[in-house]
C-alpha cells in the first residue's frame, strides 16, 4: 500500500471541520514532511509521530513520507491530529485494515513513549464527527467521558499508539501501562446561594426576577456594602435549568477552554472576570488559535462585571457586538473563529469614586469633574444597551440586624421565572425566540402584538423628548412583556408599561 487515509478533525472556534490524512511514500530523498497549512505545533509531529511508532514497535517506511491534511488552505493548529497522522503512517505499510481506518475518527496527541495524551476540545470535535455522519471515533482514555456525551458515537479510550494499531488489525502485543490522567474538574460551589440570603432589598429582588424571566441585561448602582454582589451572584440560580442541547453547548466551550469536562451540567454557567481583564481576556482571542473569553465561556449563562466602571473602557465597548448579534468572531491573519455568546449581562457599580455619592449621612469627597468622569466609563451606547438600570440603597441597621428573613428562596423565584418563560415560549412559538429579550424591536412595536395606543402613549412621548433611543424603546417594550408573564396577563397594560419605564430609566408612568 503507497497511500493511507484516515479522518481528524479541525477546530475553528466551536466549529469543527473534517478534515482528510492522506500518507504517502515515495521514492525521493527519505523524510517525513507534513503539508496542508498545519501551525508550529502540528509541524512539530512528524518527530513525536517517529519516536511514538518505534517505541509501540511498529514501523515507518524508510522512504520519503508525506502526510497531507485536506483541505489545504483550512488552518490547522495544535497536536490533536498525532494520532490520525501515526495511524495513516503505519498504514503505509500494509499493516493495517486500509477500510477500518478510512472510517474511524482520529483525535489524539501523542507522547515520546507512545502514550496517547488527552487534548482540549474533544467534545465540539467529536459533535462535529457525528454531524459529517460517523459513527467511529478513537480518543485518549482522559477524554473519554466527555466524548461519551455525543449520543450515537461509538467511542473507542485509547491507552497506546500500540492499542489503536491492534484496532485496525495489526498483530502486535499491547503492553499494560498508566493511561495519561486527565485534569481534577473544579467543583461548583454556586448552588449554595439563596435568595433567602437576601435581606431588606425585596424591589432589587423582584427586578432580579423579572431579569431571569425575560433574560434582561442588568445594570445595579449604588454605594459599597449594598448588596450589589450577592444579588448578581444568585442570579444564576434562579435561571431555569439548561436543556440538553445548551448543556451540551455550554460543555463543549468548557472542553475548547482546556476543563475537564465528565457530565452535562444543567446549571447556567456564571463568569466573573476580574476588572483589570484585557480586551481579549473578556472577548477571546490568540495569535495563532482563537480561545474563548469570558463572554463565551458565560454563553448560556450570566457574565457579571463587578466595579464595572473600573474596567477600560475600550473592554466595556468590545461587549456592545455581541450584546445584540449573541455571538462573536475573531478575525486574525489566516483566520476566522466564530464563537456563540449569548450571555446575559449583570453590571455593579459604585456612584464614584469613593462611593458615597448621593448617600444619605456619608461624606462624598469626589470633585464633581472626577463623578461625571467615573459615571462616563459606562458609555451611553453601552447603557442603551441595558433593560434594567437599578439603584440599590443600603439596607436600614434595624433590618440589618433583625432575625427576620426573606420570604423568597430561590427555589420559589426559580418556579416563578421558569412558568413566565413558559408563557413567552408558548407566544412566541413559531418564531426564531422563545425569551422576550430576544424578540425583534420591529416585531413588538409593528406585528400583530403590537400594544394600543391608549397604553404605550407614555412610551411614544419618552421617545418623541428624547428621553429615550428607539433601541430603549424596544427594550421597554420587551420588560413590559416580562411584566405581563410574570402577572399572568395576556398582555401589558399602562401598569407593566409604566413599571418597565421605570426599571429603564427610572421614568414616571
Amino acid at each position: 500500500m503507497r497511500t493511507a487515509r484516515t479522518w481528524a478533525v479541525a477546530l475553528t472556534g466551536v466549529d469543527g471541520h473534517l478534515v482528510e490524512i492522506e500518507a504517502d511514500v515515495s521514492n525521493q530523498t527519505p523524510g517525513f514532511k507534513i503539508v496542508g497549512l498545519p501551525d508550529k505545533a502540528l509541524g512539530e509531529a512528524a518527530q513525536r509521530v517517529h519516536n511514538a511508532v518505534t517505541n509501540a514497535h511498529l514501523e515507518l517506511t524508510r522512504r520519503r513520507l508525506t502526510v497531507n491534511l485536506s483541505p489545504a488552505s483550512l488552518p490547522k493548529h495544535g497536536s490533536g491530529f498525532d494520532l490520525g497522522i501515526a495511524i495513516s503512517a503505519v498504514a503505509t505499510g500494509g499493516v493495517l485494515d486500509a477500510a477500518s481506518i478510512s472510517r474511524t475518527v482520529h483525535i489524539g496527541e501523542l507522547g515520546l513513549d507512545g502514550r496517547v495524551r488527552p487534548v482540549p476540545g474533544v467534545l465540539p470535535a467529536v459533535y462535529a464527527a457525528a454531524r459529517a455522519g460517523f459513527d467511529r471515533v478513537i480518543v485518549p482514555h482522559a477524554n473519554e467521558t466527555e466524548a461519551r456525551l455525543v449520543p450515537g458515537m461509538q467511542v473507542r479510550a485509547a491507552t497506546t499508539l500500540a492499542e489503536v494499531a491492534m484496532w485496525h488489525g495489526a498483530d502486535i502485543a499491547v503492553a499494560d501501562v498508566e493511561p495519561v490522567a486527565a485534569a481534577i474538574p473544579i467543583e461548583s460551589e454556586r448552588d449554595v446561594l439563596d435568595l433567602a440570603d437576601v435581606v431588606g432589598q425585596e424591589e432589587a429582588v423582584e427586578a432580579l426576577i423579572v431579569a431571569a424571566a425575560g433574560g434582561h441585561h442588568l445594570l445595579m448602582s449604588g454605594p459599597p456594602g449594598a448588596g450589589k454582589t450577592m444579588l448578581a451572584r444568585r442570579l444564576p440560580g434562579i435561571l431555569p435549568a439548561l436543556n440538553e442541547e445548551a448543556a451540551l453547548e455550554v460543555a463543549a466551550i468548557r472542553s475548547l477552554s482546556g476543563a475537564a469536562v465528565n457530565v452535562l451540567d444543567d446549571l447556567p454557567p456564571m463568569e466573573a472576570p476580574h476588572h483589570s481583564a484585557s480586551v481579549a481576556a473578556l472577548v477571546g482571542g490568540g495569535s495563532r488559535a482563537a480561545r474563548p473569553g469570558a463572554i463565551v465561556r458565560a454563553h448560556r449563562g450570566v457574565l457579571f462585571l463587578d466595579e464595572a466602571a473600573e474596567f477600560s473602557r475600550v473592554a466595556l465597548d468590545a461587549l456592545r457586538q455581541p450584546l445584540e448579534s449573541g455571538s462573536i468572531e475573531i478575525d486574525r491573519s489566516g483566520f476566522r473563529a466564530r464563537f456563540p455568546a449569548r450571555f446575559q449581562l449583570a453590571l455593579a457599580t459604585n456612584p464614584c469614586p469613593c462611593g458615597n455619592y448621593g448617600v444619605r449621612g456619608a461624606e462624598c469627597i469626589c470633585p464633581p469633574i472626577a463623578i461625571r468622569r467615573y459615571s462616563a466609563r459606562l458609555s451611553g451606547p453601552l447603557r442603551d444597551r441595558i433593560d434594567i438600570d437599578l439603584q440599590v440603597a443600603r439596607v436600614a441597621a434595624s433590618r440589618a440586624t433583625s432575625s427576620e428573613r426573606s420570604g423568597l428562596t430561590t427555589g420559589q423565584a426559580r418556579q416563578r421565572v421558569e412558568a413566565a418563560r413558559e408563557r413567552a415560549a408558548h407566544r412566541w412559538a413559531g418564531t426564531p425566540w422563545s425569551i422576550n429579550a430576544e424578540v425583534a424591536g420591529s416585531w413588538l412595536r409593528q406585528g400583530d402584538v403590537r400594544l394600543p395606543l391608549e397604553v404605550r402613549s407614555t412610551l411614544d412621548r419618552a421617545l418623541e423628548r428624547g428621553q429615550l433611543t428607539l433601541r430603549g424603546y424596544d427594550r421597554v417594550l420587551r420588560l413590559a412583556w416580562t411584566m405581563a408573564d410574570l402577572a399572568g396577563v395576556d398582555k401589558p397594560g399602562r401598569d407593566e408599561l409604566g413599571r418597565a419605564l421605570f426599571l429603564k430609566r427610572g421614568l414616571i408612568a
